[in-house]
């Protein structure tokens, strides 16, 4: 069985306060990215599950990558044999993308059909939000309005069809930890859900990362990739999650070539 799993933008992310349990309340708008990771699964018998790795490297402990956390997440529960984990890594690192989020939440809804689990979305949710936070957001794969943690969805009517997103992803890495020190949680005087129904040319004018501030005085470059995007025509800009991939939307697709200087470039088709 072969799977596309897909990355997603964030459009705005409030980050409104600090939680008892260490965890921050969000507000954001999660829209699903056709840029993708590629996984096979294939049924092994009796032998011990193994995951394969190609393209972009992937930090850390193999063990501990997510696409086998999620096979061993439904083995406590289902008697499901071994399999073969095949993953093209496209989705860059560190992007704030969701690309390990994608993987994960691809690999139970791949597991569930290819052993016909008969699990409902609800059932596969509750399984990925024990991987994190932003892994059920790609079981049902439509665009959302998010709060809490990031996992309680609100189904929204957005579609961006008519325009062209474009990514750029500089040699940059951040971590969730290092995004999360550099802000301070607060109300937002905005609200998110009303301000996302408003025309796309006046997002810019009410939509912000909250992360923002603190990664683009860490990283000047990110804030300067931003404003080329408007130089460039974005309609509206915006750094993705924690970073450190800038996004621009734009009323057709745009040539910026020039902006190779700063990192690669992708120009996803639709989903």
């Amino acid at each position: 069985m072969i799977l596309f799993a897909n990355a997603k933008i964030n459009i705005g992310l409030q980050v409104i306060a600090k939680r008892p349990d260490g965890y921050h309340e969000l507000n954001s708008v999660l829209y699903p990215l056709p840029i993708y990771d590629i996984i096979e699964l294939s049924e092994i018998g009796s032998a011990e599950t193994i995951l394969n790795m190609q393209g972009e490297h992937i930090p850390g402990n193999r063990v501990d990558n997510l696409c086998l956390r999620a096979f061993l997440l439904l083995k406590e529960d289902h008697d499901i044999p071994s399999v073969s984990i095949d993953l093209i890594k496209q989705i860059p690192i560190g992007a704030g993308l969701g690309g390990g989020s994608a993987d994960a939440s691809f690999v139970l809804k791949g597991l569930n059909a290819l052993f016909h689990l008969n699990l409902t979305n609800e059932q596969l949710e509750g399984y990925a939000a024990r991987l994190g936070a932003d892994c059920p957001f790609f079981v049902a794969n439509n665009p959302v309005f998010a709060t809490g943690i990031g996992t309680d969805f609100k189904p929204l009517d957005l579609n961006l069809d008519a325009y062209h997103i474009a990514v750029i992803m500089p040699n940059i890495h951040i971590s969730t930890v290092e995004a999360y020190s550099g802000v301070q949680p607060k109300m937002s005087e905005i609200k998110l859900e009303e301000a996302i129904r408003l025309p796309i040319q006046e997002w810019k004018f009410h939509i912000r990362n909250d992360f923002e501030d603190g990664i683009f005085e860490r990283y000047p470059l990110l804030k300067e990739i931003k404003e080329a995007l408007y130089q460039k025509g974005a309609v509206y800009a915006s750094m993705s999650g924690s970073g450190a991939a800038i996004y621009g939307i734009f009323w057709k697709k745009t040539d910026l070539t020039e902006l190779e200087k700063y990192g690669k470039i992708y120009h996803p088709t639709k989903l």
